[in-house]
C-alpha cells in the first residue's frame, strides 16, 4: 500500500508519521462499543482513553448535537493537559489500515495549530504550502487533532453555547469551529486524503433540520481496517462508490476548491494539483 502523499515532500513524510506526534487518543462514545476501534489504534502504537457520555435524567430532553458537544468538551479539557497534540475520534470512526504510519497533516513545528481534520465533511481547501500541507475547512468532528491552546478555545466556545442556549436546541456547532479558531489567529488543516471513514448509522437529527443524514469520506488513504456499521444497510462497495462520485462532483462544481480562492492565490497551480491528485486513486 502507498502511504506517502504524492503532493507532499516524501522525505518529510517518512519522518513525520502520525503516531510519533500524537500525545493521546480520546475516543468519544455514548453506548457504542469501542473495542474494535481501540484494538486497531493500540496495535499501531497510539495510547487510547475512552470518554463515555454519562446517562443522567436531566439529559433526557437535551439535543443530541448539544450532548455530543459536551462530550467532546470533556476530551478538550483533557487535551489542555497534554504536551503534544491530541487526536480525538468518535466511536463510529473506522481507521484505514496503517493509520499510524500516515503523514502528519500539518507541520510538526506548527505553533499556532488550530485543528487538523483526519476525516472531512463538506471540505474546502484554502492554500497549500511548499511541503504540501493544506489549510482548509471541514465540518463534522469524527476524527481531528487539536493542540492544548486550541482545545481551550473550544472549551470557551462550548461555554458560550451553553450560556446562550438551553441545550434542547439543535446546533451546528461543528461548522463554526473553523471560523472560530481562525479568528484566534490559528491555522486549520485538511488531509490530502481521509484517514478513515464515518462508520455510523444515519443521524435523524440532521435530516430533521434539512441536512444530509449520511456523510462519508470522499477518498481514503487506504482500505478500512474493519467494516463499519452501515454495511448492514448498504453494501460497502456501493457506499464507497457513491462517496467517491460525490467527492469528484464537489471538485468539478467548485465546492472543494472555489474559483475565488484560485483567483486570489499566489500559487493557483499548486492548489489545482492538490485538488485533482487526491482523487487519482482507483481504490474506493
Amino acid at each position: 500500500m502507498t502511504l506517502n502523499s504524492p503532493i507532499q515532500n516524501t522525505n518529510n513524510l517518512n519522518t513525520n508519521q502520525l503516531v510519533d506526534h500524537i500525545s493521546r487518543v480520546f475516543i468519544i462514545t455514548y453506548k457504542e462499543s469501542t473495542q474494535r476501534l481501540e484494538q486497531v489504534l493500540n496495535e499501531v502504537g497510539f495510547q487510547c482513553e475512552v470518554i463515555r457520555q454519562e446517562d443522567k435524567p436531566e439529559y433526557k430532553n437535551l439535543s443530541r448535537s448539544y450532548l455530543c458537544m459536551m462530550n467532546h468538551k470533556r476530551a478538550w479539557e483533557k487535551a489542555t493537559q497534554e504536551n503534544k497534540p491530541t487526536l480525538i475520534v468518535e466511536a463510529d470512526f473506522v481507521p484505514v489500515l496503517g493509520i499510524g504510519k500516515l503523514p502528519l497533516p500539518f507541520p510538526p513545528n506548527q505553533n499556532n495549530l488550530g485543528i487538523a481534520w483526519l476525516y472531512t465533511c463538506a471540505a474546502q481547501v484554502y492554500s497549500v504550502s511548499n511541503l504540501g500541507y493544506a489549510q482548509g475547512f471541514s465540518t463534522a468532528m469524527v476524527a481531528y487533532i487539536i493542540s492544548g491552546k486550541s482545545a481551550q478555545c473550544l472549551i470557551d466556545f462550548a461555554e458560550e453555547i451553553k450560556n446562550q442556549q438551553c441545550g434542547n436546541t439543535y446546533s451546528t456547532w461543528d461548522s463554526e469551529v473553523d471560523s472560530l479558531l481562525r479568528s484566534k489567529n490559528m491555522q486549520n488543516f485538511i488531509p490530502f486524503r481521509n484517514y478513515g471513514e464515518h462508520g455510523g448509522l444515519p443521524n435523524p437529527e440532521h435530516q430533521k433540520h434539512g441536512l444530509n443524514k449520511i456523510h462519508r469520506a470522499d477518498v481514503l488513504y487506504n482500505k478500512l481496517s474493519f467494516l463499519p456499521l452501515y454495511v448492514t444497510e448498504e453494501i460497502l462497495f456501493v457506499a464507497r462508490l457513491k462517496a467517491r462520485i460525490k467527492g469528484i462532483g464537489r471538485l468539478l462544481t467548485g465546492r472543494f476548491l472555489r474559483i475565488p480562492v484560485i483567483k486570489g492565490s499566489s500559487t493557483p497551480r499548486k492548489l489545482i494539483m492538490f485538488a485533482i491528485k487526491r482523487h487519482l486513486l482507483l481504490r474506493l
